[in-house]
């Protein structure tokens, strides 16, 4: 399997970092891409450092690169998740704008109907947010807030991003060791 992990400037890092970390730990072929304001919100929201996530990855793209192997049709991956994702970057992706590689590798995604899972942060939302998000989920896109369960009686915030990842990965297929599924009361 490959999948491709999008991160963009939105807040909320950690959970990009954390799906890189945790495919890692699986034999999931990942090519990352970290774009520009990405690294401008990890530099003042976090302690993390991109090379930290990209030394984690198996293949790492420039993020203005749209000649990468990611951005064509004819590359066999299997799907990408965006997370977190801008409420510019999933406008350009809801309006089939591919302006950089992120937005043009879930177009790919959509029009080869591979899995695209877009995770927003972004709180309250505009009627443009949801507009934009509407027409993600009616592409094929499954479009999800940045909203951890607290089901699994977490003792950190580390354990809730984990958490959150592991579910991310179970849904775009990819199982996850930190992933507690309910069982009832």
């Amino acid at each position: 399997m490959k999948l491709i992990i999008g991160i963009t400037g939105a807040s909320g890092i950690q959970y990009g970092a954390a799906l890189v970390r945790l495919l890692e730990q699986t034999d999931v072929e990942s090519h990352l891409i970290i774009s520009k304001n990405a690294r401008y919100v990890m530099s003042i929201e976090t302690d993390l450092q991109p090379s930290t996530i990209e030394e984690r990855a198996d293949v790492v793209h420039n993020p203005n690169d749209i000649g990468a192997c990611i951005a064509s049709g004819s590359f066999n991956f299997d799907g990408m998740i965006v997370c977190p994702c801008s409420m510019k970057t999933l406008g350009y992706m809801a309006n089939g704008i591919g302006e950089g590689l992120i937005p043009r590798a879930a177009d790919v995604c959509l029009k080869e109907g591979r899995d695209l899972l877009v995770v927003f942060r972004e709180s309250p939302l505009s009627h443009t947010h949801v507009e934009n998000m509407g027409k993600l989920s009616q592409a094929g896109a499954i479009v999800a807030p940045a909203a951890p369960g607290f089901y699994t009686d977490p003792e950190s915030i580390d354990e809730l991003i984990d958490e959150f990842a592991a579910k991310m990965l179970d849904r775009i297929g990819v199982e996850a060791d930190e992933l507690t599924r309910w069982e009832g009361h």
